[in-house]
């Protein structure tokens, strides 16, 4: 039997009984819906929730802390957060980028613009390349590069300018706040144009020799507090050239390291690919190597865990109405084969082979299935619209967001938890499944029937009424 003919007969026997078709579809329909919405809705809430904490700082980056304590698994040290370890972690599966993210003593550089403006602000200390990966944006000029010469590459915090301070007047700061115009003051230094020099600082103008180096400003950076303060006020420099300046101010002032410093970096960052390897990462660094971490993930977690839950229980009610589903296509396909008994034993007779026969039961099961799998989809889309646009139906609606009109008030309130955003995400892959889900549910029912179908006998089919 060809293709084309055995879907054209399952089609016409279904519509047989078009009541009784459109029943056991719709059972389908509903089903896929349950399925479908709760999904989306699963979906949806855990992306509010990702660009909420996102906005909080980088779900994909994890902090690191060295400030002592106990080494790895099985070791008495404490732990040495220093290019070596760094180096380690960045070979890990899923670590984009690991870079120290020091900060100077406050009293170990000074920068000037000629003898009178001096900024005072932090210093950070940071493998240039990392900046790009880490997620920075540049608002003027270009990335940090690693120093060549005596001329020492510098990025600025987007407000940086404004630390810079004169020194010949009482209070000799410009304030980044509108007046009463509503203006902001420039600040006093033109970071881009002006000459800036790096002084290392004295304990003791008078016994220490005073040595310069010039800059060179290769870029300002757009804030963005998701990727760290620093991005603001800061400075940033090679970490090659602030442990240089570090090393030279306290050979200067002669300054040694006491045995209970801390070695190597106190703090550092690290960047993952994607937030599936966080996890693995972070209980590697916080767990093999003993360091103190901190990332987004310890807030993502339980909240994903909740809305996974949540997800699961209004998946279970779906999966209840597809069971219906399914015992309703088994109900429609034994109706249909006691029904059609004496059809089946002309069928036999006439010489229609035994696959053919299950074939064309199996075809009409599959095509309720794949008939409630698509309206079911469709209907699931309109779900997911009205939920995502609640705020506007009820604005043409002219409902009131004070619940006065009922009912209408508690689901807006419900459907509006997404603050703006959409509650409801019905990814492509979601109608894929949801489809073909339709179907295996179809065949499932309708195998049962089938085999029943292929087993009755041919002479007692034509005798039956």
């Amino acid at each position: 039997m060809k293709t084309f003919d055995l879907i054209s007969m399952c089609f016409r026997n279904l519509f047989r009984r078009k009541m009784r078709t459109i029943l056991t579809v719709l059972g389908v329909v509903i089903g896929t819906c349950a399925i479908i919405v709760t999904i989306s809705l699963g979906l949806g809430m855990t992306k509010i929730q990702e660009d909420a904490l996102a906005q909080m700082g980088d779900l994909t980056k994890i902090e690191i802390y060295n400030y002592g304590g106990g080494g790895g698994s099985g070791s008495s040290e404490a732990p040495v957060l220093d290019d070596k370890v760094l180096k380690q972690i960045s070979e890990l599966e899923g670590v984009e980028v690991a870079t120290p993210l020091a900060r100077a003593d406050w009293s170990a550089m000074e920068f000037w613009v000629g003898e009178k403006f001096r900024f005072s602000g932090q210093v950070v200390g940071i493998y240039p390349e990392a900046m790009e990966k880490l997620g920075y944006q540049m608002k003027e000029g270009s990335y940090l590069t690693e120093g060549t010469g005596k001329k020492i590459p510098i990025v600025m915090g987007e407000q940086a300018a404004y630390n810079f301070y004169n020194v010949k007047k009482r209070d000799g700061w410009v304030y980044p706040y509108p007046d009463a115009n509503g203006n902001i003051p420039d600040p006093y230094v033109d970071v881009m144009k002006d000459e800036i020099t790096l002084r290392i600082g004295r304990q003791d103008e008078e016994k220490t020799k005073l040595v310069e180096y010039e800059t060179q400003v290769q870029g300002v950076l757009v804030a963005d507090f998701s990727k760290g303060w620093e991005t603001q006020e800061s400075i940033f420099m090679s970490i090659d050239d602030m442990n240089r300046m570090v090393a030279e101010y306290k050979k200067l002032n002669k300054i040694k390291e006491s045995s209970n410093s801390s070695k190597g970096y106190e703090n550092a960052v690290v960047k993952c690919s994607d937030i599936k390897y966080v996890e693995s990462v972070e209980s590697y660094i916080s767990e093999t190597l003993g360091l103190q971490t901190n990332s987004m993930e310890s807030i993502r977690k339980p909240m994903q865990k909740q809305i996974q839950q949540q997800s699961m229980i209004l998946g279970g009610l779906g999966l209840i109405s597809l069971v219906v589903a399914a015992i309703g296509i088994t109900n429609t396909m034994v109706m249909s084969i006691y029904e059609r008994t004496r059809e089946i034993g002309i069928m036999k007779v006439l010489g229609c082979e035994i696959p053919n026969i299950r074939a064309m039961f199996l075809t009409e099961a599959g095509i309720i299935g794949l008939l409630g799998g698509i309206v079911g989809t469709l209907v699931s889309f309109s779900i997911s619209w009205v939920i995502n646009n609640w705020e506007m139906i009820k604005m043409a609606l002219g409902i009131m967001s004070d619940g006065s009109s009922g009912g209408f008030g508690m689901m807006g309130g419900m459907m509006g938890m997404g603050g703006g955003g959409q509650v409801s995400l019905i990814p492509p892959w979601l109608v894929l499944v949801a489809v073909l889900f339709g179907i295996l549910i179809g065949l499932v029912s309708g195998f049962t029937p089938a085999n029943r179908a292929v087993k009755i006998s041919a002479l007692e089919a034509i005798k039956h009424d």
